[in-house]
C-alpha cells in the first residue's frame, strides 16, 4: 500500500474489468488473488457502481452573475471599512 490511511484506490478500468469477469462467472477469490485486491473491495464494487469522475471547467458565469457578485463584494468591502473605522483600527 502507499502508506496512507484509508482504502487503496483502484482505476475505474480495473474495477469494471473485475466486475464484468465476476458477472461472467469467474470467482471472486480467483480474481482477488490475480489482481491482489481484497474480496471486501470487490464485494463493494458489486453492490454499487462507481460513477466516472468528471473533470473539466465549471460552466462559465454570465455577465449578469459577475455584475451581481461584484456589487455584493463592493458592499461587503464597504461594510468592513465602516466596521474598522468604528472600532478605530484604521
Amino acid at each position: 500500500m502507499s502508506g496512507k490511511k484509508g482504502m487503496k484506490k483502484y482505476p475505474i478500468g480495473i474495477r469494471e474489468e473485475v466486475v464484468s469477469r465476476i458477472r461472467a462467472g469467474e470467482s471472486q477469490r480467483a480474481l482477488s488473488r490475480e489482481y491482489e485486491i481484497s474480496r471486501r473491495a470487490i464485494q463493494c464494487w458489486l453492490k454499487e457502481p462507481v460513477p466516472p469522475k468528471t473533470r473539466g471547467r465549471k460552466p462559465a458565469k454570465t455577465l449578469a452573475e459577475y455584475k451581481n457578485e461584484n456589487k455584493r463584494l463592493k458592499m461587503e468591502n464597504e461594510l468592513l471599512r465602516d466596521f474598522l473605522r468604528s472600532t478605530g483600527r484604521k
